[in-house]
Formats: C-alpha cells, sequence, structure tokens
C-alpha cells in the first residue's frame, strides 16, 4: 500500500512539476520552436546532476539524510543502494574513491536520460519539426519520470559503460562547438560595441571612443587573464614532459592565430582574445587530468575552479542556444523570416523595358508601396528553419554529454588513500585520465584550427562566401 501511495505522490509532484516547467516560458502557439523550453529542460537536468552527485549519492554511501527517506519504503532501500553501488565494490576498502565512484554514477543518471530525450527529440523534429514546440507538459513528465526511474538501475553497464563511452565522445564534438558558440557570441559583442560608438558619433562627434577604448580594454583583460593563466599552468603543472609540451603548444597556439587575425581584415582581436582564454582553460583542463601525482599538484582534490568555469560555459551555451537569435543562423541555413521585393512594377514586370520613364512623380501621400516585406512562416513543417530544428537538439544532447563528463572529471576516479602522514593522492583508473587528456588536447587544437581556417580561408579562396 506504502508503495501506491509514494507512487502516486511521485507522478503527482512529476506532473506539477512539469506544469510548472511549461508555464515559464510562455507560448507554444504557431510560429515559436520550443528552444526555451528545451534549454530549461537541460538546466533541469544540470541541477539534478549536482543534486544527485552532492546530496543524494553522498547519503547513500553514508546511509544518512536521503537515504533514511528511501529505506523507509518497503523494498526500495536495498534496491537502490545495490544499483547505485553497482560497479563501485572494489574501492569498499578506500572511502574516498568508493563516494567519488557512487558521486559519478549519480551524475550519469540524470544527464544520460537528458542526452536519451534530445537523441529523440532530434529525430522526431527531423522527421516532424513541429514536434519540438508541442505537448512540452508531456515532455517535462516523461522526462522527471525517467530520472526517477533510472534511480532504480544498476549502474553497469548502462551508465557507467554504454554512456560514459557515448559522453566522452559527444563532450569531444561539444568543445569544438563551444569555440562556435563563443566566436558568435564575441562577434555579436564587437559588434555591439562598434555600433553604440557609431551612435555616439553621430551624435556628438568623437564621444564614441568611450565604447572602443571598452573593446581594447576587455581585449588587454582577456588577453591578461589568458596569459596569467599559462604563466600558472607553467608554476604549478610545468615538470613533466606531457605537461610542459600542452602549455607550451597551447602558448604558440594563441599566438599564432592572434598574428593571422591581425595580419588580416578578416575576425577581431576581441573574437581571438576569448578563444585564447578558452584554449588556455582547456590547457589546464588537459594537464589537470594527468594520472602521476608529482605532475598533477590537484590529483585526488576537489576542482571547485574547473567545476565553476564548466557550469559557466554551459550557461552560457544554453543561454545562446535558447535564447540568442544568431543561434537561429547558426543552426539553420536560413533564418525564420524571408523577404520579397514590393514595387509599383508587380513581380511581373521587374525588368528595365517596364518602366515609363515618361511618367511624372505623384503625390507620396498617393504613391504606390515600395520595398521589402518580411514574410514569416508559420508552419514549422514546411519551413526551412523547421527542417533544420534537429540540429538545436544534437547540440542539447552534446551539452548533455559535456555536463557528464565536466562534473565527473570525464569519468576518472580519483582521492586520497591512507590515513594521516601516510596519506597519498591516487587514481584508480589512470589509464581512462590518459585518455582524457589526449581527447581534450585533441579537442583543443581542433578548435585552434578551426578559428584559424575562418581567418585564413577568405583570403585564399576570395570568390567564396564564408559569411
Amino acid at each position: 500500500m506504502g508503495a501506491y501511495i509514494s507512487l502516486g505522490l511521485t507522478y503527482c509532484a512529476c506532473a506539477s512539476a512539469s506544469s510548472l516547467c511549461n508555464a515559464c516560458f510562455g507560448s507554444t502557439a504557431p510560429g515559436t520552436t520550443g528552444r526555451k523550453r528545451s534549454a530549461l529542460l537541460l538546466s533541469a537536468a544540470v541541477a539534478l546532476a549536482l543534486f544527485f552527485q552532492y546530496s543524494l549519492a553522498p547519503s547513500i554511501v553514508n546511509k544518512t539524510g536521503w537515504w533514511k527517506v528511501y529505506s523507509s519504503i518497503p523494498g526500495m532501500g536495498k534496491r537502490v543502494y545495490a544499483a547505485w553501488l553497482d560497479g563501485c565494490d572494489g574501492y569498499a576498502d578506500t572511502p574516498d574513491l568508493l563516494r567519488q565512484c557512487v558521486q559519478n554514477t549519480g551524475v550519469y543518471r540524470p544527464t544520460a536520460v537528458a542526452a536519451l530525450f534530445f537523441s529523440v527529440m532530434a529525430i522526431a523534429s527531423g522527421t516532424r519539426p513541429s514536434l519540438n514546440r508541442e505537448a512540452w507538459r508531456a515532455k517535462y513528465g516523461t522526462y522527471f519520470l525517467l530520472v526517477l526511474a533510472s534511480i532504480f538501475l544498476y549502474n553497469g553497464p548502462l551508465f557507467d559503460g554504454i554512456f560514459l563511452f557515448v559522453a566522452r565522445i559527444g563532450a569531444m564534438a561539444f568543445i569544438i562547438i563551444q569555440q562556435v558558440i563563443l566566436i558568435d557570441m564575441a562577434y555579436n559583442w564587437n559588434e555591439s560595441w562598434v555600433e553604440k560608438a557609431d551612435e555616439c558619433d553621430r551624435l556628438d562627434w568623437g564621444s564614441g571612443k568611450s565604447w572602443l577604448r571598452l573593446i581594447v580594454a576587455s581585449c588587454v583583460a582577456l588577453y591578461g587573464c589568458a596569459f596569467a593563466g599559462i604563466g600558472l599552468l607553467y608554476h604549478f603543472f610545468s615538470g613533466c614532459p606531457e605537461n610542459n609540451a600542452v602549455i607550451t603548444l597551447t602558448l604558440i597556439g594563441i599566438v599564432a592565430v592572434t598574428a593571422v587575425q591581425l595580419s588580416g581584415t578578416e575576425g577581431s582581436l576581441l573574437t581571438s582574445a576569448v578563444l585564447s582564454t578558452y584554449a588556455v582553460y582547456l590547457a589546464y583542463s588537459t594537464v589537470s587530468k594527468n594520472p602521476s601525482a608529482v605532475c598533477n599538484p590537484q590529483l585526488g582534490n576537489s576542482d571547485p575552479w574547473g567545476i565553476a568555469i564548466g557550469l559557466g560555459l554551459t550557461a552560457i551555451s544554453l543561454a545562446w542556444t535558447g535564447f540568442s537569435w544568431t543561434a537561429e543562423g547558426r543552426l539553420n541555413r536560413e533564418g525564420v523570416q524571408t523577404t520579397r521585393s514590393v514595387s509599383p512594377n508587380g513581380p511581373q514586370r521587374q525588368d528595365a523595358d517596364g518602366l515609363n520613364l515618361d511618367t511624372p512623380f505623384i503625390d507620396p501621400e498617393t504613391a504606390p508601396t515600395t520595398g521589402h516585406v518580411v514574410e514569416g512562416s508559420d508552419d514549422l513543417d514546411t519551413s526551412v528553419s523547421g527542417r533544420e530544428l534537429w540540429k538545436l537538439n544534437v547540440v542539447l544532447a552534446l551539452i548533455s554529454c559535456w555536463i557528464a563528463c565536466m562534473l565527473t572529471g570525464w569519468g576518472s576516479i580519483q582521492g586520497v588513500v591512507g590515513e594521516d602522514d601516510e596519506e597519498h593522492h591516487t587514481v584508480a583508473n589512470p589509464t581512462v585520465s590518459r585518455v582524457n587528456m589526449a581527447m581534450v588536447g585533441v579537442s583543443q587544437w581542433c578548435a585552434l584550427i578551426l578559428y584559424a581556417w575562418t581567418l585564413v580561408a577568405p583570403r585564399l579562396f576570395p570568390d567564396r562566401d564564408f559569411s
């Protein structure tokens, strides 16, 4: 009886949560795409991942807090405990490693469900784009119920086997997509301040210099952070050939892409500064995964700065994907709207022979309409924007993979072994950590090379449009 009551309350809670989430972002009428609701759902996945990692998982390991709630339900306490410790039994003698193993599996559950959800939505919206804006109450309810069900599933092979492998590949892809997001935001940032400077100059010549100074100051600040980061990496992580190689190659890459950008008219210095700072963050992510305690002073310790920066990048990605209008243009070949010309001659008389130059000018009030009319398409199933909407869900699925890897150190398990003076920092799966180093390093250079190509391609092929 208690189990039925619990399931009933759970359903009511999930339905209430889905209704609340569905009401957050306005209408789902024709003309909308559902991007904001998608971003909200992934934000909920991030919140659940953090809750599972830092609250629920420690409670299960220590049998305190939330564990008491589950253990009070007949038959569920043992099931949850056995499911979450599945695959972590080998660390039973080392509490620190056991706790981190269980925390990692807690992160995999909501992120795996989110990745699956957006993958299914990508297929569905590719077949019928209007599905992306419809039935969001049912979608939220389905997601929360699947997350609830995942609590009772064993870790292997679904979470710490299949999903972890897929998440690493997806996170690599997202690192490159993250560069596109940062470039787009940097360009918009630069263009916005240049436009403000021009507007000020039109009103009062010379008053726009303050906006241009802000652009220069932002570039100086970002490059200052980048080179300060390089210095800190040399100070704390040097001494090992692999770390020295990563840091030095990052410095060379930053100088190279900046030199290429300054040598032409493509791009902007602000964009190069943003990408340089991002490259230093990826370098830090690479060396901080080194499984050698000699090369990695953070081994076995929590990484609050890395998690904070990773969550910040996640927030930027969600904001860009869900709320930026430029994301529509990046994800689609064309925008939602199209334009058509309107003239007195009509569409059938657009040639020069159709014009009567002897006709005198007429009163502007009675003149026929001329110019361009913006036409919007409410039918997502037939519009170009709708047919390309599946890309939005692919990006969100990759963000789900990135969150799983970022919060768990790409699946590595490391901690402190021993007690008092004999304790030492170790990695339980060093091979995994070295593979993670290589994956992040390759992603970093793919991002730098891609940005360099956007600067060089217009010079090599001036007749092609790279806008």
